[in-house]
């Protein structure tokens, strides 16, 4: 109590600026514990920086966090893989969705109390940030079309799993045409049957030059695409038939290449369920 807060300014910016629902961006960020600080740091981001870091920021208006045990990591391809070295790296994901129009203004936010929270000694640095970016939303293609929930509730809803998919266009021109590919023809197709309920679909933004310096400037930015496919099932019951083959099929378009399929699971808030999972025993 009796800290300066400025409450006066509040009013002032709730009246003007877009607020609708529309997830118009992303957090994206899957990070590895280093070993031996497993149970530490998922007791950092359960109790402290999932709120203090994400949640309690203006304009971040859901996540989940997910998590890839031993046995989901092994699922993941292709080996050679440019966004996970090894690609079995990243037990953690974490997604957030921010209000359209208002990445700037949650970005000024997100320096600032990151800054503070560093300085204050509340950032976990025993981690490493394998896959982490900030995400304009490009698509979302849904399987029964407006029934089920909306890729506004995706991160609410208590889906069973989802598999992150990075692709990278063949050269910066062939994005657009990726994307249109993947939107009209892929996606659909792929969507078609399976437990998947919706694929919501990002291109990545670069991060702002007075970042925290633990984390990597981002790659991609004019070639990448991030898939986030929503599932009503555990990953491993249905991966063979619906996700094994995502590289094939486009590699065979001609127009990218996939960089990585990786299946997750939620966690449980507030608890270690699945810590003891991550590694080989």
């Amino acid at each position: 109590m009796g800290e300066e807060t400025r409450s006066e300014v509040y009013a002032e910016l709730a009246a003007v600026g877009p607020y609708g629902t529309h997830p118009g961006h992303a957090l994206i960020t899957m990070v590895e514990p280093h070993p031996g600080h497993e149970y530490a740091y998922n007791r950092w981001y359960e109790d402290d920086h999932y709120y203090a870091g994400a949640m309690a920021m203006p304009w971040m208006y859901a996540g989940r966090r997910w998590v890839a045990t031993r046995d989901l990591q092994l699922l993941r391809y292709p080996e050679e893989s440019a966004v996970a070295q090894p690609v079995t790296a990243g037990c953690y994901l974490s997604t957030y969705w921010i209000t359209d129009g208002r990445y700037d203004d949650h970005m000024k936010w997100t320096v600032g109390i990151n800054k503070r929270l560093n300085r204050d000694g509340r950032v976990y640095q025993d981690r490493t940030h394998v896959f982490t970016s900030f995400q304009d939303h490009l698509a979302t293609v849904y399987r029964d079309g407006a029934a089920g929930p909306r890729d506004v509730h995706a991160l609410d809803h208590p889906y069973r799993g989802l598999v992150l998919e990075v692709i990278d266009a063949e050269g910066p021109e062939r994005r657009a045409e990726l994307l249109e590919w993947l939107r009209a023809k892929c996606l659909p197709r792929g969507l078609s049957g399976s437990p998947a309920a919706m694929v919501v679909v990002f291109g990545p933004t670069p991060l702002p030059g007075d970042r925290m310096s633990y984390v990597k400037q981002v790659e991609g930015v004019d070639t990448r695409l991030t898939l986030l496919w929503f599932l009503q099932a555990d990953p491993r019951e249905c991966w063979s038939e619906h996700f094994a083959n995502q590289a094939e099929e486009v590699g065979k378009s001609g127009l990218g290449r996939v960089e990585l399929v990786a299946p997750f699971i939620p966690t449980v808030p507030g608890t270690d369920t699945y810590v003891d999972q991550l590694r080989q025993s």
